[in-house]
């Protein structure tokens, strides 16, 4: 008996898959009951994006190279070959359709896309670990920035209260000395600042204030006194930090001065201290700063007059932590119990 052999039958081609279009987002059919299907329940311009090959080892490597400036020590920070990083960032830059870093055989920098692109890469990066943390229970810390000192005397106070009642988000500091304290570019979930941030893209509360001090060598013969007046420094150079200081002539003026002395830039804490310490500058600072950096070389004493300074709890308003209220109301509470 002969079996019939029965022809192979012919996939038909059907119409060619669409892209989804830029200008709007993709539209999926109702279902014949006419009923919205679970697909067509989501964002459908999250569905445009995920379309896109964009995964979280491009951004990664993004960010690496924009911290590490530059391929090799990016390569070293992810623990993979230099070709590696490069090759990433080339299919990164394909899948946007963008040139995020502009190489040259002896610099790199960000273009303007990259710069766009950075702060979003670093919130993506968190948000994809807190997922991550959430679903394993795994500890996963809420990151607080400064640029000087912290909370001065209430810092390990204060960062042993919140352990105690958030043992799964501990608070770790973060100092980046740049006016913002980290938040511009996403390094940190909220920020300590004594300053005003551009309105808009953040949002602070005051949590507290602090008085202020002066800060002179330790041989200067102001060190002998046990106090010092905003007059007393009329004549003298003042150090302030150009990215993050917090003196400038309104203090003298806002205290009835009729002038103030003259201003000198520095960098970081660090290099104010050490300039201070070697003679020939003072200081103007919030209290905190005498307890974070106590130097042999340098006295800090109260500044009588001075208007104290605000302290304040800042963060990007498009990414607030769900704990930041909590936080705000610690901290508030810890400034509360010092007064």
């Amino acid at each position: 008996m002969r079996h019939r052999t029965e022809p192979r039958r012919r996939m038909r081609a059907g119409p060619p898959r669409r892209s989804c279009p830029r200008a709007g987002p993709c539209r999926p059919r109702s279902d014949v009951t006419g009923r919205r299907s679970d697909r067509e329940m989501h964002d459908t311009s999250d569905l445009c994006f995920l379309r896109m090959d964009l995964e979280l080892r491009h951004l990664r490597a993004f960010v690496a190279v924009a911290d590490e400036g530059g391929f090799t020590d990016a390569a070293i920070a992810l623990g993979i070959s230099q070709a590696s990083v490069s090759r990433t960032l080339a299919s990164l830059e394909a899948v946007l359709g963008a040139e995020l870093i502009r190489r040259t055989t002896r610099t790199m920098s960000l273009t303007d896309a990259g710069l766009r692109l950075l702060p979003e890469a670093r919130a993506t990066l968190r948000a994809a670990g807190q997922a991550y943390a959430a679903v394993r229970e795994e500890e996963r810390p809420l990151l607080v920035g400064h640029s000087w000192s912290a909370l001065g005397a209430l810092t390990t106070p204060v960062l042993r209260g919140w352990a105690a009642r958030h043992p799964g988000t501990p608070l770790e500091l973060r100092r980046h000395n740049e006016r913002t304290s980290g938040l511009a570019d996403a390094r940190v979930d909220v920020a300590i600042v004594r300053h005003r941030l551009p309105e808009g893209h953040y949002t602070s509360v005051i949590v507290g204030r602090e008085p202020r001090v002066c800060a002179v060598a330790a041989d200067d013969p102001l060190a002998e006194r046990s106090e010092l007046m905003l007059a007393d420094l009329l004549d003298l150079v003042v150090a302030v930090d150009r990215q993050t200081g917090t003196t400038g002539p309104s203090l003298w003026r806002d205290a009835g001065l009729d002038r103030s002395p003259r201003f000198v830039w520095t960098g970081d804490v660090d290099e104010w201290v050490d300039r201070i310490s070697a003679g020939g500058l003072v200081g103007v600072t919030a209290t905190s700063t005498s307890h974070q950096y106590p130097r042999a070389g340098v006295r800090y004493l109260p500044l009588v007059g001075a208007a104290p300074l605000t302290v304040s709890l800042a963060w990007h308003t498009a990414r607030e932590h769900p704990l930041t209220p909590e936080l705000v109301e610690h901290l508030r509470s810890a400034y509360r119990d010092a007064a």
